[in-house]
């Protein structure tokens, strides 16, 4: 991994932060690109070591994909039906470029997709919808081979738990089958509504997105387009909990506060003063935070499980206590163990993170375990008093770009130490 974050804490933040493009809608836009006849272009997609690999599936399958000053651009779809086995392992996404390959070429071979280590993330759901809309599967030894001798054809599907990645997988099979398909169960974040967005610029014919019933008529061919991407609701979250953290005035731009309203709501009840426009959120704080007792994550619209890492780092300090329980994944709180090297007086039990009082927090050397508890260490340095050191920040590139110097322009004290070989 690439370096650490080196930083002394005790500076409250003040300033104004612009949210770039959602990962989380950005990958599966560029897998949906496999499916486009003409070039596509996506907006202002931040430089994320994600986004990086999913260029190397595109282009390691034969597509022309590049960057272009801030936009990407996908002028030539895969023509082979192989993903690069070594970007396909790095990263959870991957299994979404499996299914339009399978609606192009009528085959595709990936190995089974890693990521962060927060949970199990079987892909059981996406595979019984591809079987559904007719796709065959076998595994050879870590290949996952999926066909479909007589292309995919419509059908009705309800998925057992409202699956993100899942529900994406099947509306990318469904855009091109044969026939209609209605997706019951259906996950309803506005990234899904994204991702349907951009299919109906190409030409698609898809109603009910962002509801849990999806239908989708399948169309033979789409186009290609230009399209801005949802700005990521994680990133402003982030931030938001970095202001609530350390202190200050944070306002942040282009991202819909609705997308993300739980998280601020708890802000509010922790003592946050929280302003909202349609496209702003004004975060300050700088008197005491409370703790709010019992929080849960849950399927959209509550709380985001990718948030919970962040909300926590913001209760480590707060004058009572404050408990998290993450639904989804297991292993959410990974950085539970660096919460307490800084001082934090932390305790899980199963999915839940129980945080009591600390008094104050001291600098430590920590490691990050994942993405989102990379960063939420980094907010728990931002109060710890001393020069704290985070490891591991290859974690935090996957779904921040800039994140040092984002920070430093808040007045973080703030830099990076690139090691020899990095």
């Amino acid at each position: 991994m690439a370096g650490d974050f080196i930083i002394t804490g005790g500076r409250p933040l003040s300033g104004t932060v612009r949210i770039p493009a959602a990962k989380n809608s950005v990958l599966p836009l560029l897998a949906a690109t496999i499916l486009c006849s003409g070039p596509v272009r996506l907006r202002n997609v931040p430089p994320l070591a994600d986004v990086d690999t999913s260029l190397r599936l595109l282009r390691g399958a034969g597509g022309a994909a590049c960057r272009q000053g801030g936009d990407v651009l996908v002028e030539r779809a895969p023509t082979t039906c192989r993903l690069d086995a070594k970007a396909a392992a790095q990263m959870r996404a991957s299994i979404l470029f499996c299914a339009p390959l399978l609606a192009r070429l009528g085959r595709a071979e990936t190995v089974l997709p890693g990521g962060c280590r927060i949970g199990a993330r079987p892909v059981d759901l996406h595979l019984s919808g591809l079987k559904a809309l007719g796709a065959q599967c076998r595994e050879e030894g870590e290949r996952l081979i999926l066909t479909a001798p007589s292309g995919l054809r419509g059908a009705d599907i309800t998925l057992r738990f409202p699956s993100v990645g899942a529900t994406e997988t099947l509306l990318l099979a469904a855009a091109t089958a044969q026939g209609s398909t209605t997706l019951r169960g259906a996950a309803r974040e506005p990234e899904i509504a994204d991702l349907a967005a951009f299919l109906c610029r190409c030409g698609a014919s898809i109603r009910g997105a962002g509801t849990s019933t999806i239908r989708v008529e399948g169309r033979r061919t789409l186009a290609g387009c230009t399209f801005a991407p949802m700005a990521d609701r994680i990133v402003a979250s982030t931030y938001a909990c970095a202001c609530a953290a350390a202190g200050g005035r944070v306002e942040l731009t282009g991202c819909a506060p609705a997308t993300y309203a739980p998280l601020l709501e708890i802000l509010a009840q922790m003592g946050c003063s929280v302003e909202c426009g349609p496209e702003t959120a004004v975060i300050s704080r700088f008197g005491a935070l409370h703790g709010v007792g019992k929080v849960f994550t849950g399927v959209y619209p509550a709380l985001a499980t990718d948030a919970a890492p962040l909300l926590a780092a913001a209760m480590l300090t707060a004058r009572s206590e404050s408990s998290i329980e993450d639904v989804i994944f297991e292993r959410r709180f990974a950085c539970a163990e660096g919460f307490a090297a800084f001082g934090g007086r932390v305790e899980t039990a199963g999915r839940t993170l129980h945080i009591a009082p600390a008094r104050r927090l001291s600098a430590a050397e920590v490691r990050a375990p994942d993405l989102r508890g990379g960063a939420a260490l980094v907010i728990a340095a931002l109060v710890a008093e001393g020069t704290s050191r985070v490891r591991e920040t290859g974690f935090i590139d996957r779904g921040y770009a800039d994140f040092a110097r984002k920070l430093g322009q808040l007045g973080a004290q703030i830099t990076r130490e690139m090691r020899p070989g990095a």
